[in-house]
């Protein structure tokens, strides 16, 4: 079939990637020009240990005990907004133990299918990505967050998803080139990290080869939509007639989903990175400060910091106070390594597509039928994008039973 992806992230090209495989015809249109967005400047973490959705109970309490700390890891910006509004209700009745216990096996299984995905594409991408398999480390200094976290592993562990508890002695064994001040923290071994702007570069050149086309700089203006299917998708460039058309548009999807008149909420959550070059000391193990909720990836002998969620909308202002947050939160838990604040112009940014669930919408839609959603990652894209994929392949393939969660 001819099928268009819209969206080149990393969800759009694993998406084009699995269904070329399955024989399909793709194109991947995409309003920029395939070098920017989240999949490029992110943490790279591909995480089976994050099974507890972000609406879950306590969040809200958190989130406007932050929002009033110009340098803490969660901001709403004030505005004027009626879907800003029903998202936040939404997800405040998200936020419950119920919908946490439903969620777990949903995000676990995801998880642990892209975990597989990632281990294939290794061996079988013609590039290395720098792959790796050394777990994740949640680092935590206060007694309040170690209570929490030790839940979380129990509940992990029950799961099926190893995690252990580990004593400060523990976690610096674990780091023998590093001081790390932590009261404990938790090892989640299955865990496992790449770079993903190298993933990036190697898919596009890869995809490219094997026949898929790309269109950048392609805005989509329109649908036309006749007897519940799109006849064509109408861009600032030119018109495409597909077989069948999958949104993976990040946070950009609910704005083109209003055209199709379909409501799919969704809030932009702006997050910060910066990477710094030729670390000579450096960690062996990804991390996250758990109180500053900041993620640490060794990338070869470069080191990359990122964290906040800032729920702005698509603003692409750089608020340096978040980047001063994460700068703030280095010497507490790594206090021999000297990290002056970046420039702005050193600072990367980009939006994770949050649905106020903490769930990914993926599945075919309810009201047109060649119309199929992956979308809502939040900020496991790039760690479940391949899990994602493969599902959206066996939908095209006819498939009625894997969908996680379908448009409302």
């Amino acid at each position: 079939m001819k099928i268009g992806v819209i969206g080149g992230g990393i969800v759009g090209l694993c998406t084009a990637y699995y269904l070329t495989k399955a024989g399909h015809h793709v194109t991947v249109l995409d309003k920029g020009n395939f070098q920017e967005g989240c999949s490029f400047g992110n943490a790279g973490m591909i995480v089976p240990s994050h099974i507890i959705p972000l609406a879950a109970p306590g969040m809200m309490a958190k989130g406007f005990r932050w929002m009033f700390d110009a340098t803490s890891p969660f901001y709403v910006k004030p505005r004027l907004s009626l879907e800003l509004a029903k998202w936040g209700y939404h997800f405040y009745r998200n936020a419950n133990t119920k919908h946490v216990e439903e969620s777990i096996p949903v995000l676990r299984d995801l998880s642990l299918l892209s975990r597989s995905a990632y281990a294939e594409l290794s061996t079988e991408l013609p590039f290395d990505f720098e792959y790796h398999e050394r777990g994740l480390l949640m680092l935590y200094q206060k007694a309040e967050t170690e209570k929490e976290e030790i839940e979380i592993a129990e509940i992990a562990n029950a799961s099926g998803v190893i995690a252990k508890v580990l004593s400060p002695q523990e976690v610096q064994a674990l780091e023998p080139d590093v001081k790390v001040t932590v009261r404990g923290g938790v090892l989640y071994p299955g865990d496992a990290h790449m770079t993903p702007q190298v993933l990036m570069n190697g898919l596009l050149t890869h995809l490219k080869e094997v026949g898929v086309i790309f269109k950048n700089d392609c805005t989509v203006r329109d649908f036309v939509v006749e007897q519940n299917k799109i006849k064509s998708v109408e861009t600032s460039n030119e018109e495409f007639q597909f077989d069948e058309v999958v949104l993976c548009a990040g946070s950009w999807s609910g704005e083109l989903s209003k055209q199709l008149k379909i409501n799919l909420p969704m809030q932009a959550g702006k997050g910060y990175s910066f990477t710094l070059p030729e670390v000579e000391k450096n960690t062996r193990i990804p991390s996250i400060f758990l109180e500053s909720r900041v993620a640490v990836t060794p990338m070869g002998n470069s080191l990359r910091f990122g964290g906040t969620m800032e729920i702005c909308g698509n603003d692409p202002t750089i608020n340096m106070n978040r980047v001063k947050g994460i700068v703030d939160s280095i010497k507490n838990f790594y206090p021999e390594m000297n990290v002056a604040m970046p420039k702005k112009e050193e600072v990367w940014y980009g939006f994770r597509p949050c649905s106020p669930d903490g769930l990914p919408y993926i599945g075919r839609s309810n009201q047109i039928e060649n119309l199929i959603f992956n979308t809502g990652h939040a900020m496991m894209g790039v760690s479940l994008a391949p899990g994602s994929a493969k599902m959206i392949t066996q939908i095209v393939g006819g498939s009625t039973e894997i969908s996680v969660k379908l448009d409302p």
